[in-house]
């Protein structure tokens, strides 16, 4: 079994990858992968060498999200929108789509894009997707149907998106 700090720098690609669709903002992305790092190397006499890594990464930080989330509601801040801005160049259909997907993405609720995102694209099992946010296996699955069910709708054109008021 190859030595942690090998094992850690392995993880930290799919670290970005969730932070970012956390935040969708990189320097925010970049700032709670670093943080759960530096947490990782300073907790590392807890983690179980034959338990997965990867796992207790994501759960790290998952939980440094939900305190940072916590945080923030306490003090709001001013964010500037800049995704209504308009790109003059004409993209690529599979720019478009990956746009669209995003778009579809963003308006999923946090809890339900989550287990999305940790099943679909990190490819973490139910199982491990409860353990990392610390619910019940059965709250992944319904998360998860919710998610994918809303996310075909959006997709689709069925439902509507969630449009933010612009005062």
């Amino acid at each position: 079994m190859p030595e942690f700090s090998v094992q850690l720098e392995q993880c930290i690609p799919a670290l970005r990858r969730y932070a970012f669709t956390l935040f969708y903002r990189q320097e925010e992305a970049d700032d709670l992968v670093q943080d759960c790092l530096e947490r990782a190397l300073l907790k590392q006499a807890l983690w179980q060498p034959n338990s997965s890594l990867r796992a207790w990464l994501f759960t790290i930080q998952h939980n440094l999200y939900v305190n940072q989330l916590k945080s923030k509601a306490r003090k709001p801040e001013l964010i500037y929108d800049t995704d209504s801005l308009v790109n003059p160049l004409e993209p690529h259909q599979s720019d478009v789509l990956m746009r669209d997907i995003d778009f579809c993405l963003r308006q999923l609720p946090e809890d339900q894009r989550q287990v999305l995102l940790l099943v679909t694209v990190e490819g973490f099992r139910y199982k491990e997707v409860g353990e990392i946010m610390d619910i019940p296996l059965g709250t992944v699955m319904s998360r998860l149907s919710r998610a994918r069910n809303a996310l075909h709708d959006l997709m689709n054109g069925t439902v509507q998106p969630i449009l933010r008021e612009v005062k």
